[in-house]
């Protein structure tokens, strides 16, 4: 799952209505278009397709004689995304920022027994593998316009495009209209970072963890400063950089929590995102129809990560 935040995007997937509001931001105007907007995915739901997509991709590969396992190195709760708000401070006190979730991660992407197997087949039953999993060098190529500008591109074919189309009902129509509805920040990133409601609850934030001693500006410079420390500490003193990284972690939760800078990230993104919709409402629809359709189907696949 996606773990690197690219702009102050908290809960992108969990906003399902937009604001509409004057010059400066406001949001007690009404939205002009009653009709209902499809809710987006939850980190969980996308989870459950991730793994319902690498069943049906095993499937089909040991169908084809070749031997593929499925990724389930962390548990559902370590699968959990970081987001740039980040208010669980139960999760926070037992993982911190994640540190140790992602080196497991990192270590699990490195022994990744598919990429073992393959290195053992022989020249001729590797390129057979790679033309079974995603199409080979003759597979087509799916591009998709970004919203920010240029053009995105990815291969597709063999068992890949089959578990997609299994899921999604057409890989391409998925594939354009995710780029477009998860690179929409582009265009709103700038607004958004100087959103004065949105920089007022930051300063909020602010205040609270120089009260609780971690004296940061923002989210982001808590993490970086935690991810320094542990750098700085080493393998040597782990222990001790993740007792920092969760003290830290869970001062950063509690003034989340204190100063409501969820709700007021979350409404404010709204907001930005709802301006889009005359341009790529149409677009932002189908992904989530796309993704509801995939979920559904997901579900009688495989059961939820315990």
């Amino acid at each position: 799952m996606r773990r690197v935040l690219v702009s102050w995007c908290v809960v992108v997937a969990a906003v399902t209505t937009g604001c509409a509001g004057g010059g400066d931001g406001g949001d007690d105007r009404a939205r002009q278009d009653p009709r209902p907007e499809p809710p987006a995915l939850t980190w969980r739901q996308e989870l459950r397709i991730a793994d319902a997509q690498q069943r049906l991709t095993r499937q089909c590969m040991n169908g084809q004689g070749f031997t593929y396992r499925e990724d389930r190195g962390l548990t559902l709760r370590e699968s959990r995304p970081v987001r740039y708000v980040q208010d669980d401070v139960a999760w926070a006190r037992a993982h911190g920022y994640g540190g140790r979730i992602e080196a497991k991660s990192l270590r699990v992407h490195e022994s990744n027994p598919n990429g073992t197997y393959r290195r053992g087949l022989s020249p001729s039953r590797r390129a057979a593998f790679d033309a079974a999993l995603d199409g080979g060098g003759d597979a087509r190529m799916l591009t998709a316009a970004l919203p920010g500008g240029g053009a995105t591109r990815k291969r597709v074919g063999g068992c890949t495009e089959e578990a997609e189309r299994a899921l999604y009902g057409d890989p391409a129509e998925w594939y354009r209209t995710g780029k477009i509805a998860t690179g929409l920040n582009a265009l709103y990133g700038k607004d958004l970072m100087g959103d004065r409601r949105l920089t007022a609850a930051v300063r909020a934030w602010s205040r609270c963890m120089k009260e609780a001693g971690r004296p940061y500006d923002d989210p982001r410079a808590a993490r970086e400063a935690v991810r320094a420390n542990t750098a700085r500490l080493g393998a040597a003193r782990a222990g001790e950089a993740f007792a920092v990284e969760r003290k830290t972690a869970v001062a950063d939760a509690a003034c989340a929590r204190e100063t409501s800078l969820r709700a007021v990230a979350t409404a404010r993104e709204a907001y930005y995102l709802d301006r889009l919709r005359d341009r790529f409402g149409e677009d932002i629809d189908t992904y989530r129809h796309l993704g509801r359709r995939a979920y559904d189907r997901a579900v009688r696949i495989v059961p939820e990560r315990s």
